[in-house]
């Protein structure tokens, strides 16, 4: 099989916002959001999604955005992505030891914001970036959106030796639906897993750092299941739909990719010491446990991001291989898996030389 390259992941930052526990979250604002004929069974999906703490650029505790426009929340969104992504491409930058205008591409993703001049202009702008950097901005992919991305930018630095940057830079915050006391369930998931992140990775090409090298990236998508996973510009903001049914559909084609994606690489799961897994909710993470027959170990960074910081979107893959690699003995082999709409299922092959 031919690689795609030996781009090095030389740096990876990470950045919050405030932080607010998910009882508090409950007590304080969702318990009114639901008082009605659903206040129990939200009650009981929060108390089940797997997350302790969450955080929030926007924070229903201290303001009340369910009722805004659209307009209004895109702006909003400029505001407070910016600082987040700083600092998350900052941190990236320092641990590669690059400087802002050695960067050839510049790959930034997010669902849930947009405006012109985006992030990616403004960043560039603002770091320093050289005139002739490319720029590429990844919309709507969702939760999957960071592997492509990184794929992307392992082919740029592959091709041209030249240093290339992701971003993924998520509010959900910025989307809470008004509320209705007849709220269906996909909601009310919605409500009680999303959180806000922004991750920066920088590659760089092999013989400049020591890293992980991006070995392989795969993807999957079942067609016939669109309709399980949306996410529906309205005039209130982006309206998440989520069928029950996704993790049936996962259970159906993960295995499968997985096999494929090590089979061409000469591996196989049992080789594989690092496993980085979207945490879409507590039942995708039994799924893909179950399915790849892996120990409780192998999903604890998975599940413990979820506790930490619930599901931010493209994010929190990224952060999930941030804890991986801070463990005293860091995996010399991982797999990242994440998951979206489409249905779409994606994965990438990271090795240690």
């Amino acid at each position: 099989m031919k690689r795609i390259g030996r781009a090095m992941i030389a740096g990876l930052g990470t950045a919050q916002p405030p932080s607010a526990s998910q009882s508090e979250l409950w007590e304080r604002f969702f318990s009114g959001h639901y008082a009605g004929g659903r206040r129990g069974l939200a009650e009981r999906i929060f108390a089940n999604s797997g997350v302790r703490t969450r955080q929030a650029a926007v924070s229903p505790l201290l303001e009340d955005i369910s009722g805004w426009s659209t307009e209004r929340r895109m702006r909003r969104y400029q505001v407070e992505a910016m600082p987040l992504a700083k600092e998350a491409v900052g941190r990236a930058l320092t641990e590669a030891g690059i400087a802002a205008d050695e960067l050839g591409l510049f790959v930034v993703c997010s669902c849930t914001g947009y405006a012109t001049p985006g992030i990616d202009i403004l960043l560039a702008r603002d770091l320093g970036m050289a005139p002739s950097l490319q720029r590429l901005f990844v919309g709507h992919m969702g939760c999957y959106a960071a592997l492509p991305g990184l794929g992307t930018a392992a082919d740029f630095v592959a091709a041209r030796s030249r240093p290339a940057l992701l971003l993924c830079a998520e509010l959900t915050s910025l989307h809470i639906q008004p509320s209705d006391p007849r709220a269906d369930i996909q909601q009310i998931v919605s409500h009680a897993l999303f959180s806000d992140a922004a991750a920066a990775v920088v590659l760089t090409p092999a013989e400049t750092h020591r890293g992980y090298a991006v070995s392989d990236v795969i993807a999957l998508t079942d067609t016939t299941t669109a309709g399980h996973m949306t996410w529906d510009v309205t005039d209130l903001g982006f309206r998440m739909g989520l069928s029950a049914q996704v993790p049936n559909v996962l259970s159906a084609h993960v295995r499968v990719m997985v096999d494929d994606l090590l089979a061409r690489n000469g591996l196989t799961i049992g080789e594989v010491d690092g496993w980085a897994v979207h945490p879409g909710g507590p039942k995708i993470l039994d799924v893909v446990q179950e399915r790849l027959g892996l120990p409780a170990e192998a999903m604890a960074a998975s599940r413990d991001v979820l506790a930490a910081f619930g599901n931010c979107s493209s994010p929190t893959v990224l952060l999930v291989l941030d804890a991986l690699r801070r463990r005293p003995v860091p995996p010399r082999r991982v797999v990242l898996l994440a998951f979206g709409p489409g249905l779409t299922l994606y994965g990438v092959l990271l090795e240690t030389p």
